[in-house]
C-alpha cells in the first residue's frame, strides 16, 4: 500500500490564534490532524520549523503535546504520524424512505451506448491532434470555437445533413442546453412556439412558450402564432415522427425563424436519413447539433449553424472567456471527423441501434404495436387509454427504469393525449437486453 505523507509546504497551519507560538502552533496541528487520515506521515519538525520561521524546540514540543494527547504517535524510524481515532465518527442520521425498487434494466431514452464509446479511435485522433495543434491553441481563444473543428464540421454537416453552411457561421457550445442559454433571452427575445410534446428541461430555459399541436405530419406549423419555433422536424421527439416535406417548405416559406434540434439526425434505419431543414433557407433556419446522441454526453460538444444576422449577437452573448467547451475535445473531434472515424463510428451504432429496435418490435408484437418511424435510440409504445400509470408502476416493480409518456407533455398543450411508454433501447448491454425486454412484456396489459 502506498503511504500516505504531507510535507510542510501542503500542510495547511493557521497560526493566526491569539497567544504564543507554541499555544498557536498546538491549535493549528489539533485542527489539521482532525482533517488528516490515520497514519499519515507529518514533517519532520526541523523542516517545519524552518518553514514557518519558529525555532525547532517549539514544533518538537507541539508534536510532544499531540503525542501526549494521542493524537499522534513517534516511533524511532518511522516519523510522527497521525495516530488511530479513538473515538468513531458519529454517523450521519439520514430521514428514512421506503426503499425503492431496484433499477435492474435500465429503459430510459436520451442514452447512447456508453459502452460502444470508441475509445481507441478518440485516443489515436486525440494523439494526432494534439501533437499537430499549435501552441496558440492553448492560450485563449475564438469564442467561436477551434477552426479545426468549425471547418471539419462544415464540410460533415454540409456532406452528410445537408446543412449550407460555411466555418464563420458555426459556433461551438457545450451541447443544446446551453445553446438555449445563449440564445435567450440575450439573442432571442419575445415569445415563440414548441411542439406540444418535448423535454421540459427545455422548456424552463425558454420565454414563454406556446405548445405546437401534433399529427401523423407532424408540427401543424399552420397554426403557428409566433415568429419563432423550435422543433425537432428529423425525428419528433418523443412521439417519433418526422416533419412532413411539404409542412418543412412551410414553415420556412412563413418568414420566421426556426430553431432546428437534430438530437439525432444521422440514426434513421429503414431509410437514408431525412436531411435538415436548414437546407431549405439558410437565414431562417438556426441549427443545432451536439455529440451527446452520436458519441458521448460526457464530452459537452455542441454546434449552433447561424443566419449571418445572429453570429455576433451570439459571440456577444457567448463573451471572450468561460462559455467554451475544451479546447483538446474540439480538436480530437475535428481529427475524428476528418480522419472518417466518426463516419465509421455512426455506421457501425446505426446497425447496432436498428438491431436493438428490432428485437424490441419483435418481442412486443403478441403485446403492443411500436409507433413512429424507425429511428434513433428511443422508441414510443402506444398505450390503452387510462393505464398508463399503472404500467410505469408495473414496469418499476420489475426493475425497468422508463418514462410514460405525460412527462413529456407540454402542461399547456391542447391537443388529445394519448397513453403511451417513451421507451429507450440503446443503454442495456447485450447479454442483459433480452431480459429487458422479457420484464417489459411482464409489465404491459
Amino acid at each position: 500500500m502506498e503511504e500516505s505523507w504531507v510535507n510542510s509546504v501542503d500542510l495547511h497551519l493557521d497560526l493566526a490564534a491569539a497567544g504564543s507560538k507554541r499555544a498557536a502552533l498546538i491549535g493549528a496541528l489539533r485542527e489539521a490532524v482532525g482533517r488528516l487520515p490515520a497514519g499519515t506521515r507529518l514533517p519532520p519538525y526541523r523542516s517545519l520549523a524552518t518553514d514557518l520561521g519558529i525555532a525547532r524546540n517549539t514544533v518538537a514540543d507541539a508534536y510532544a503535546e499531540l503525542v501526549a494527547e494521542g493524537r499522534l504517535t513517534a516511533r524511532q524510524g518511522s516519523g510522527t504520524r497521525v495516530a488511530q481515532r479513538a473515538v468513531p465518527v458519529k454517523p450521519v442520521r439520514v430521514p428514512k424512505k421506503p426503499p425503492a425498487a431496484k433499477v435492474v434494466h435500465n429503459l430510459r431514452q436520451g442514452q447512447p451506448d456508453a459502452a460502444s464509446f470508441p475509445r481507441a479511435d478518440w485516443l489515436a485522433s486525440a494523439r494526432r491532434a494534439l501533437t499537430a495543434a499549435p501552441s496558440e491553441a492553448f492560450g485563449p481563444g475564438d469564442p467561436r470555437g477551434r477552426v479545426e473543428l468549425r471547418v471539419a464540421l462544415a464540410d460533415y454537416l454540409g456532406r452528410a445533413r445537408g446543412v449550407r453552411t460555411s466555418a464563420d457561421r458555426i459556433v461551438v457550445c457545450s451541447g443544446f442546453a446551453h445553446a438555449l442559454r445563449l440564445l435567450f433571452p440575450h439573442v432571442l427575445t419575445g415569445p415563440l412556439s414548441v411542439e406540444s410534446y418535448g423535454l421540459p428541461f427545455h422548456w424552463s430555459l425558454l420565454p414563454r412558450a406556446f405548445p405546437l399541436p401534433l399529427d401523423e405530419r407532424g408540427a401543424r406549423v399552420a397554426e403557428l402564432t409566433t415568429k419563432t419555433v423550435l422543433l425537432t422536424p428529423a425525428h419528433q421527439f418523443p412521439t417519433g415522427g418526422p416533419l412532413h416535406h411539404e409542412r418543412r417548405a412551410e414553415v420556412v416559406a412563413r418568414g420566421g425563424l426556426v430553431i432546428e434540434d437534430d438530437y439525432d439526425g444521422e440514426f434513421r434505419y429503414d431509410r437514408q436519413p431525412v436531411g435538415a431543414v436548414q437546407g431549405l433557407d439558410p437565414e431562417r433556419v438556426l441549427y443545432i447539433g451536439s455529440a451527446s446522441k452520436s458519441l458521448s454526453p460526457a464530452l459537452r460538444l455542441g454546434w449552433m449553424v447561424l443566419p449571418e444576422h445572429l453570429v455576433g449577437k451570439v459571440l456577444a452573448a457567448k463573451g471572450e472567456r468561460e462559455a467554451w467547451a475544451s479546447v483538446p475535445d474540439q480538436l480530437t473531434l475535428a481529427d475524428f471527423i476528418t480522419s472518417g472515424a466518426y463516419d465509421r463510428h455512426i455506421r457501425r451504432m446505426r446497425l447496432r441501434y436498428r438491431r436493438r429496435r428490432d428485437q424490441l418490435v419483435d418481442a412486443l408484437s403478441p403485446h403492443i404495436g411500436v409507433t413512429g418511424i424507425s429511428a434513433g435510440l428511443h422508441a414510443v409504445l402506444r398505450l390503452p387509454p387510462g393505464t398508463e400509470a399503472s404500467v410505469v408502476k408495473a414496469a418499476a416493480w420489475q426493475g425497468i427504469a422508463l418514462d410514460g409518456l405525460a412527462a413529456f407533455r407540454h402542461p399547456d398543450a391542447t391537443m388529445p393525449a394519448f397513453d403511451g411508454l417513451v421507451v429507450g433501447y440503446s443503454t442495456p448491454p447485450d447479454h442483459a437486453y433480452g431480459a429487458a425486454l422479457e420484464a417489459l412484456c411482464r409489465a404491459l396489459p
